[in-house]
């Protein structure tokens, strides 16, 4: 079992070392709170216990040349993004470097147990490849509300047979390290925060736009996930009373207009009723129709497909569009499967949020495609962990 800091000295420096690199003490000295003895002592106590290691000397900056201190190159850390469709697994080192990813498609809908298993191929094959002898840590994340604590899915609308399911307990034997369990798009949030276009910023709000619609909420740098873990479903927010039936039991949902699936229904009415050649093109072609046949129709200047994106965009702007009101972030990302769908999307959200939301709100408020795509899940997940590690026992 991976050691502990001892204490919120220790875990301060390691995440330092996590999110910045090799340091030398003077530097490390100049972002604590100590004395440059208690310094020494937590640093030596953090040597002794394998976390850190001696990386040769550091920069003169005058005077005796002070030695520089990274994380234990050996740690490795495995994140694991379940999608309604398709899962990822990676392997990082202790600084949350990618060594290693794999994807895969799948159907959540087939239950834990079988999900499970490809979840344990997939790390496996990373073992494998040589790019860990075994995992210090594992997060996961799935589709669904996550009872946090406990890391068990809470009615997941798209998962049927995962509504209690031991997740984190179970993975956890399995994998021989600690797992921590939450929803994927809270992840997603973490891994743009750590390694993408929220790095410096800390109050925002990552929305995914893909088979399902969620939201991630950062305050003050940490998660926010509600009391009982369910902050930021916001594709369970009524658009329109008269609207679709949705998978959640009730109607007109936002998901349910502009989820991966809805979009796919409506793109297979346009191509039906004739209304969008290019569509039904595809259609006689493929036999189905996917986001991606929607957005290759836009591109080829298909006024059917576009109108399709822009007023799903705009339906995703006026639900966000409150949540600046109430929020006030100083950042939006959005992310997902449907991101694919490009700039006509974007564009529908930003001029939406900027129609409906207050000046003061959105003066300043930049729009933005997260940077991450794929590994912006699997990237949060190992900053889950890591922070669960590099902190108290």
């Amino acid at each position: 079992m991976t050691a502990r800091p001892a204490n919120v000295h220790q875990a301060t420096l390691l995440r330092l070392l996590r999110d910045l690199g090799p340091q030398s003490r003077v530097a490390l000295g100049d972002r604590v709170e100590l004395s440059r003895s208690k310094l020494a002592v937590e640093i030596d106590r953090l040597l002794e216990t394998g976390l850190v290691v001696q990386d040769g000397l550091a920069a003169s900056r005058g005077g005796r040349r002070s030695h520089n201190v990274r994380i234990a190159p050996s740690l490795r850390f495995l994140g694991v993004d379940i999608g309604a469709t398709s899962v990822d697994a990676a392997v990082t080192n202790a600084e949350l470097e990618v060594l290693g990813h794999l994807s895969e498609p799948l159907d959540v809908r087939e239950g834990p147990v079988a999900v499970f298993e490809r979840v344990l191929a997939l790390a496996a094959k990373l073992r494998e490849a040589g790019l860990a002898e075994h995992f210090d840590g594992a997060g996961i994340g799935v589709p669904g509300p996550v009872r946090f604590p406990e890391g068990v899915p809470v009615a997941p609308p798209i998962m049927p047979g995962w509504d209690g399911f031991p997740v984190r307990e179970a993975l956890s034997q399995e994998l021989g390290c600690p797992v921590l369990v939450d929803n994927d798009v809270n992840l997603m949030a973490l891994g743009e925060q750590q390694a993408g276009v929220a790095r410096s910023v800390r109050d925002f709000l990552w929305v995914k736009v893909g088979t399902g619609i969620g939201c991630g909420i950062v305050v003050g740098g940490e998660v926010h996930r509600g009391v009982t873990g369910s902050a930021g479903d916001i594709g369970h927010i009524q658009v329109d009373p008269d609207g679709p039936p949705c998978a959640c039991g009730n109607t007109g949902c936002l998901e349910a207009h502009f989820g991966g699936g809805a979009l796919v229904r409506d793109a297979t009415a346009l191509a039906e009723t004739g209304r969008s050649a290019e569509l039904a093109g595809r259609l006689e072609a493929a036999g189905r129709l996917t986001p991606e046949d929607v957005s290759a129709a836009a591109g080829a200047g298909d006024a059917a497909s576009l109108e399709l994106i822009r007023l799903g965009g705009s339906r995703t702007g006026q639900v966000i569009a409150g949540l600046v009101s109430f929020f006030n972030p100083g950042l939006v990302v959005i992310g997902g499967g449907l991101t694919g769908l490009g700039h006509t999307l974007l564009a529908s959200v930003r001029t939406q949020i900027y129609r409906q939301s207050l000046p003061l709100a959105t003066g300043n408020l930049p729009i933005v495609l997260g940077e991450l795509g794929q590994v912006a899940g699997v990237v949060g997940a190992t900053r889950l962990i890591s922070d669960h590690i590099f902190s108290p026992a």
